[in-house]
Formats: structure tokens, sequence, C-alpha cells
């Protein structure tokens, strides 16, 4: 039996978060933010923590924009906003896996989080 290949695995894995915010591609120019279900995650558990971590840093290139642009004062304002879109979204993330964690259960639509971009 032959194992994947881990950036094989690596790549599906981000593909697979991808689906799961909200907006597509063609909006993301358009969205300032976005809402982030985790409904689907055991977030008492760390797999499931880490992958809403990695929903909302997809979350932050999806609202501060997909582009890896060349010109520096581009690629910095787009860096500062992915990284203030994470780091507003932290206190959500944190309660969640708290809640998670402490027993608490959260069903439905309110299992979710909101990512902004910062700065809009």
């Amino acid at each position: 039996m032959s194992k994947a290949n881990p950036a094989f695995v690596a790549i599906a894995a981000l593909t697979a978060a991808g689906a799961l915010v909200v907006p597509t591609v063609s909006q993301a120019n358009e969205l300032n933010s976005v809402s982030i279900s985790y409904a689907d995650l055991n977030l008492a558990s760390e797999t499931g923590a880490t992958v809403l971590q990695r929903r909302i840093n997809v979350a932050a290139r999806v609202v501060c924009g997909y582009e890896e642009s060349k010109q520096f004062d581009v690629a910095v304002a787009t860096k500062v906003c992915r990284t203030g879109a994470v780091e507003a979204a932290r206190p959500a993330y944190e309660e969640a896996v708290a809640a998670a964690r402490h027993g608490t259960v959260t069903v439905g639509a309110a299992a979710s989080l909101i990512v902004t971009a910062s700065g809009e």
C-alpha cells in the first residue's frame, strides 16, 4: 500500500477548508467579511481547533485578496490586512474552543464566526 504524497494531502486539506468559507473567489474583492462555520468540527480536539484556525486563515485570504503582488506596498498592505483579520477573529476562536472544551454545546448557525478585513 503506497502512502499519499504529503504535499497532495496538504493541498487537498486547504482546498476543502476553502470550500467551507462562504464567498467564491469572484466575490472576494467585493466582500470585507465572511462567515465560517465550525458546526462540523469537534473543537474540544486539537485537530478540530487546528482545522478552524486553517479556515480562519483561508477566510483572511478571501477578505484581503488572493493576489500575491510583486509591488512592495500592495504586498505589505495585503499581509497587514490578513494578519489583522486573523487577529480580530482570535477572540471568537478562543471562545469557541474554550466552550467546546468545557462541554458547552453550540448548535446550528450559532456555530460560526466572522472574519473581517482590517482597515475596511
